[in-house]
C-alpha cells in the first residue's frame, strides 16, 4: 500500500516563543544541533513517506532553501507559500490542494509525532472516513481537552468551547479526504479548527486513539521535552 503524501503546517508566527522564533521559522529551530524539520521528515520517511507538501508563510525562504527538493531526505517535497497576506491553518490548506491527489495527511509543524501512518491509513481505508483525527487521551494534562469520543470512533471536536465529556485532544496528524473541504463555504482565511468543529457537528468526523505521547516545540517547556526526547531516540 502506498502511502499518501503528507502536508506539514509551517507557516506559523512562533508569537509563543518570542526572541526564539523572530528571525527562524520553528521549522529550522535548533533541536540538538539539527533543524527540527530534519527529524520529522526523516521520521516520515522512515514511516515509508515518499511526498511532502509544506505550506509556507512566515520566514519560508529559509525552510524552502535549508529543505530544498527533498532529495537529501530522499523525498519529494513541494511548497504551498500563503502569500502576502496570512491564511490562517485551514486557508493554506484550501490553497495547496491542487498540489494534493483525493486524500492525504497533515500535520504541524512544530510537533513530532509517534506514531505509525500506516495503520492510521489503514483504519481510514476500513472505515471509508471522510476525515480521520488521531487524538491521545488527554484529561487536561498536556492542554485543554477539546475532543469527545462519541460510538463508532466518532467524535465531537470543539477547540474554544470544551466541556467535561471530553478527555481527549488532537493529537496532531490527521488524514483528509479532499472532497471534505467543499462540503463548506469557507472564506480563504480560516482556522484548520473551524473546520474540524463543522465536521464533529455533522458527525462526518473519525477518531484514532494512539497511546505514545506528542511533543511539540511551540513552547520554551515543549522545547526542553523534545530536545531529551529526540536524545534519547536517536
Amino acid at each position: 500500500m502506498n502511502l499518501y503524501p503528507v502536508l506539514i503546517l509551517a507557516g506559523g508566527l512562533g508569537s509563543r516563543l518570542g526572541k526564539l522564533s523572530k528571525n527562524t521559522p520553528k521549522s529550522l529551530m535548533n533541536i540538538n544541533g539539527k533543524p527540527f524539520i530534519d527529524y520529522q521528515l526523516k521520521y516520515l520517511k522512515l514511516q515509508g513517506v515518499n511526498e511532502v507538501v509544506i505550506c509556507t508563510g512566515y520566514l519560508g525562504e529559509q525552510i524552502k532553501n535549508y529543505v530544498g527538493n527533498g532529495i537529501k531526505f530522499n523525498l519529494q517535497i513541494s511548497y504551498s507559500e500563503d502569500g502576502s497576506k496570512k491564511l490562517g491553518t485551514g486557508g493554506a490548506i484550501l490553497k495547496a490542494l491542487s498540489l494534493l491527489p483525493d486524500f492525504f495527511f497533515v500535520m504541524y509543524g512544530d510537533s513530532f509525532l509517534q506514531i505509525n501512518v500506516r495503520k492510521l491509513q489503514e483504519f481510514f481505508l476500513k472505515n471509508s472516513c471522510l476525515v480521520l483525527m488521531s487524538i491521545i487521551k488527554n484529561d487536561d494534562k498536556w492542554d485543554r481537552s477539546n475532543v469527545a469520543l462519541k460510538e463508532n470512533n466518532i467524535i465531537f471536536y470543539n477547540k474554544l468551547k470544551t466541556s467535561k465529556k471530553m478527555h481527549y485532544i488532537d493529537y496532531g496528524i490527521s488524514l483528509i479526504s479532499k472532497k471534505s473541504f467543499f462540503k463548506y463555504n469557507f472564506d480563504d482565511v480560516f482556522d484548520l479548527s473551524e473546520f474540524y468543529n463543522l465536521l464533529s457537528i455533522d458527525s462526518l468526523i473519525h477518531g484514532y486513539i494512539i497511546n505514545k505521547r506528542f511533543y511539540e516545540i511551540g513552547s520554551e517547556k515543549g522545547i526542553l521535552e523534545t530536545e531529551e526526547f529526540l536524545k534519547k531516540s536517536n
